[in-house]
C-alpha cells in the first residue's frame, strides 16, 4: 500500500483541501512554495506514462481539481505550476501519481 493510499484511507493524517469520489488534494508536508498541495487519484496509477486510455476522463478531472483549488488557494490569479513527476530521475518519489500545484511565488525556467 502506497502512503497516499494510507492517507486516503485515513490511516496516515493531512491536511485535506478536497475530496470528491475520485481524487483527495492535500496539502504537501514539504512544501516548495507558499503554496504547494496534492492532487492524487484515488485508483491507484503507478505513474503518468503508466496512464491507461480508459483513465482519461481520471486525468482530466485531476488538473480541473488543481485549477479548482488553486482558486480557491488564492493563487489562480497570480499563477501557479503543475508538474507530475514520472521515474527516478523527473523526481518521482511515490510510485502512485500524483499532481504537485505550487504558487504563492515567482517561479523560475528551467526548474530543478
Amino acid at each position: 500500500m502506497t502512503l497516499f493510499e494510507k492517507i486516503t484511507a485515513r490511516q496516515i493524517p493531512a491536511e485535506i483541501l478536497h475530496e470528491d469520489d475520485r481524487c483527495l488534494v492535500i496539502r504537501d508536508i514539504n512544501p516548495q512554495a507558499p503554496v504547494h498541495f496534492l492532487v492524487i487519484p484515488k485508483t491507484v496509477i503507478p505513474r503518468i506514462g503508466e496512464a491507461a486510455p480508459e483513465q482519461q476522463a481520471l486525468l482530466g478531472h485531476l488538473l480541473l481539481t488543481a485549477a479548482s483549488v488553486a482558486k480557491a488557494e488564492g493563487v489562480a490569479e497570480s499563477g501557479f505550476r503543475v508538474v507530475i513527476n514520472h521515474g527516478p530521475d523527473g523526481g518521482e518519489t511515490v510510485p502512485h501519481l500524483h499532481v504537485h500545484v505550487l504558487g504563492g511565488r515567482p517561479m523560475t525556467w528551467p526548474p530543478g
